[in-house]
């Protein structure tokens, strides 16, 4: 814990390179896996649009199942580094297997242990921002989190793109424990005393703790569950729309599958980048919730623009769109989560449980995607996508209140109205 102002001051200027190294190198880790391997696997090993969705469904549901406790768990172990250094020797491993076996029965176990243990990585790095930083650093800092992963993200679509052609599809996979090790060396390099262990959890000294500061504390929030309904219905719409049209562009281009799917990746993690910047600093200036509409109104139009045209370019310029959603989700997320849980104490257990929302409409994306492709095609999974992003805005636009403007007592407006 931070002894004191000065060395407080001293050990933040010293946390910024490595978690930006963190955020970076996270980014490569699990960029060189996801949509790749959807492609890999159609492309390359013969699979089916449904095997592919049974596979994907099947790991992240039962990843999910440990999502929550796991945020349960960063809240209460001092071991948040070690957590993550674990977490990445075994993605590494389940990259290996993939790579040596890329059957069904082996991926679907590897992939089932990556999807546990990848979930980690978000709430866990939240938790070391929170620790490192103060409150009113916090959407600058999260912002910067948000644009060095999309700028990982970039390197690493980039890196893959040459290798896959270079040695082939299956190749890519072996970048993930290259990778793994770089970041387990900067988050080792984080000073354990720099970490304010009880605000890493959401228990500011300053905040009395409410009522009710336990699990009940999660569940009971109306606001919390609102933008977690907010999570299942964007990913479900979201999560599907790069592997399908990184589908389409390696059906259409075969020999330049990999090289396709990095300029899907780097199209829209060029414009997160700057996003993420925009989102952290507009985030305090009009409130969490103008900016987050903002990211939910662009998904149903990037959804319906996919069906207007099959050419790559055009395939391609739309996933710019992907940046905007997405960038902006990633760096108001915990910000919202923060301002809702300040003072509970239960901070990582709220934000995996809105993980855990997000991994539902994602993975179950995952199967009906594929199961529309194979029955109706493609355009008609991608005007499903673009129903169900428009239920999502309609839901955070008439359900979720304004969580980062304060009140003269410095409370969260939010709070107010949450709990009972």
């Amino acid at each position: 814990m931070i002894a004191g102002p000065a060395r407080g001051i001293h050990s933040r200027r010293l946390s910024h390179f490595p978690l930006d190294a963190l955020n970076f190198l996270l980014a490569d880790v699990r960029g060189a896996l996801g949509p790749y391997l959807n492609v890999f696997l159609v492309t390359q090993q013969g699979w089916s649009q449904s095997s592919v969705g049974v596979m994907t469904s099947i790991g992240g549901l039962i990843g999910l199942a440990a999502q929550t406790p796991a945020g349960a768990a960063i809240d209460a172990t001092p071991a948040k580094r070690g957590v993550i250094v674990l977490a990445l020797v075994v993605l590494a491993f389940g990259a290996v297997i993939i790579f040596a076996a890329p059957s069904f029965w082996p991926v679907l176990a590897a992939n089932t242990v990556m999807s546990v243990v990848g979930d980690v990585f978000g709430p866990a790095v939240a938790a070391l921002t929170l620790g490192l930083f103060t409150r009113a650093q916090l959407p600058g800092r999260m912002g910067r989190n948000g644009a060095f992963d999309h700028a990982g993200n970039v390197a690493i679509a980039a890196v893959a793109g040459g290798v896959g052609w270079l040695f082939g599809q299956r190749a890519v996979f072996l970048l993930v424990p290259v990778f793994a090790v770089l970041a387990a060396a900067a988050v080792s390099s984080i000073p354990a005393s720099a970490i304010n262990q009880e605000r890493a959890r959401g228990a500011d000294k300053d905040t009395p703790p409410k009522e009710g500061s336990g699990w009940q504390a999660v569940f009971e929030c109306r606001s919390l569950m609102v933008f977690a309904l907010s999570a299942v219905l964007f990913h479900f719409a979201n999560a599907p729309l790069l592997p399908l049209v990184g589908q389409k562009l390696a059906l259409a281009n075969k020999e330049l599958a990999t090289a396709m799917m990095s300029s899907c990746i780097i199209a829209a993690q060029l414009v997160m980048l700057p996003i993420a910047l925009f989102a952290g600093r507009k985030a305090d200036q009009w409130g969490r919730k103008p900016v987050l509409l903002i990211g939910f109104a662009i998904l149903p139009v990037r959804a319906l623009l996919y069906t207007l045209s099959d050419d790559s370019v055009w395939l391609i310029a739309v996933q710019l769109l992907d940046g905007v959603g997405a960038g902006i989700w990633g760096v108001l997320t915990p910000l919202v989560v923060a301002d809702l849980m300040r003072g509970t104490g239960r901070y990582n257990l709220a934000l995996g449980a809105v993980a855990t929302a997000q991994g539902v409409g994602a993975s179950l994306s995952g199967l009906a995607a594929g199961l529309i492709v194979d029955h109706f095609g493609y355009d008609a999974a991608f005007a499903t996508s673009a129903g169900v992003a428009l239920l999502a805005l309609a839901v955070l636009a008439l359900a979720l209140p304004e969580t980062g403007r304060r009140s003269e007592t410095g409370v969260p407006l939010a709070l107010t109205a949450n709990y009972r």
